[in-house]
């Protein structure tokens, strides 16, 4: 199995900066893609960004320029660099990720988030 651990959430104030890390461990032969999704009270959770394996990038609307996603593949880990944080980025924030196992199967796997709060 895969298990998927986040941390770097906090309470920051607007204009802040934080930086999120998710690292993966368990019987990973390949990881695929990886993602940060997040979730607002009252909101349905959404992508904020996405890389792929070959290092391409996609971001939610509201976040480029502000956010980075970035992976490291030795350490099995994905990271979200949040800067200009601005109240409406207040979420808990979800790491996933696409793996490929040992034994061939392919699935997603998702971290038990982490919170952020961004204060006017």
């Amino acid at each position: 199995q895969v298990q998927l651990v986040e941390s770097g959430g906090g309470l920051v104030q607007a204009g802040g900066s934080l930086r999120l890390s998710c690292a993966a461990s368990g019987s990973i032969f390949r990881i695929n893609l990886m993602a940060w999704y997040r979730q607002a009270p009252g909101k349905q959770r959404e992508l904020v960004a996405a890389i792929t394996s070959g290092g391409i990038t996609n971001y939610l609307d509201s976040v480029k320029g502000r956010f980075t996603i970035s992976r490291d593949n030795a350490k099995n880990t994905v990271y979200l660099q949040m800067n200009s944080l601005k109240p409406e980025d207040t979420a808990v924030y979800y790491c996933n990720m696409n793996v490929r196992i040992y034994d061939a199967r392919s699935d997603d796997f998702w971290g038990k988030g982490t919170l952020v709060t961004v204060s006017s």
